[in-house]
């Protein structure tokens, strides 16, 4: 008798403890640091198992400074999260969502509980003598109830054990593209007037993919920047590869009113020469004829 009891009250308990687990798993968390808490569920694109919380290359610092500004304007962390996700991917999220196969992890387990309960309430309640049943018919129904009892815990034991084998990550975990978030990211940023940081994106990404169109990208962020050296520098590097470059002979000529006044005017209007129909040439021709000296603007 004794010994029955005690088996009941272990499985409640076992019961409870699962029931408890799932509920954490699957409650957010409570810590104090918004932004460190959404990070931590993103992962660093530049980096091989760590989340933007941990990982200290610049676009896990630039998207830690993307949640900070959106946590900042009163977006929940659902919404910030649904905002990386919409221009990175799934990918992006240190755990995505279970589909498929995966919900089995779920719905099995929480299947077995619920029958594992049932049968151990149900077992307390035959113990106590609840309703009509005789006793030596209440002894015989007392065993397939024990049977569903094991076979519920084996059946929740076995299905995660096989689901996870079955659904564990590759050696290697999918992971976004580093050099299009920096490159997504340093578009956002400029479209927040901040082109220092944006700059800082576009390197990055010329780490990763040394071609002309990033470093146009980069030129023009450090001209707005006004570092006028370095956009000069950058579109110098352009015109190496493609001397004809309508833009590297742009952000060269506006870096040059800076750097080399006199050198400007040549190079705006041998961009024009290049480029006459460039959308900034309306703008050039204007520059260049608003006063004999246009470099000095």
């Amino acid at each position: 008798m004794i010994r029955r009891v005690a088996l009941a009250v272990a499985v409640a308990a076992l019961v409870a403890a699962a029931a408890a687990g799932l509920v954490r798993s699957t409650t957010p968390t409570s810590r104090p640091d918004a932004v460190a808490a959404v990070a931590a569920g993103l992962r660093c694109p530049a980096c091989q198992g760590e989340s933007v919380a941990d990982s200290r290359s610049p676009i896990a610092a630039s998207m830690r400074q993307v949640i900070a500004d959106q946590t900042a304007q009163g977006r929940t962390p659902e919404e910030i999260r649904r905002w990386f996700v919409a221009r990175y991917g799934e990918e992006v999220l240190a755990e995505p969502p279970a589909r498929g196969p995966g919900l089995l992890l779920w719905l099995v387990p929480v299947a077995s509980l619920l029958g594992t309960g049932v049968a151990a309430a149900r077992t307390l309640r035959a113990r106590s003598g609840v309703g009509p049943t005789p006793a030596r018919r209440r002894r015989r129904s007392r065993r397939p109830v024990w049977w569903l009892t094991a076979g519920g815990l084996v059946a929740l034991v076995a299905t995660v054990a096989v689901a996870a084998d079955r659904l564990a990550p590759p050696a290697v975990p999918p992971r976004t593209d580093p050099t299009a978030v920096a490159l997504r990211l340093a578009q956002d940023l400029e479209g927040q007037q901040r082109y220092d940081a944006a700059a800082q994106m576009y390197r990055e990404a010329l780490r990763e993919r040394p071609d002309d169109g990033v470093r146009l990208r980069l030129a023009f962020a450090l001209l707005r920047a006004a570092d006028a050296a370095g956009a000069e520098r950058t579109a110098g590097e352009v015109l190496d590869h493609a001397p004809e470059s309508p833009d590297g002979l742009l952000v060269l000529g506006l870096a040059q009113r800076t750097t080399r006044p006199a050198q400007a005017p040549a190079t705006l209007r041998r961009f024009l020469a290049v480029a006459p129909t460039h959308p900034a040439a309306a703008e050039i021709r204007r520059l260049l004829g608003g006063g004999r000296n246009a470099g000095t603007g």
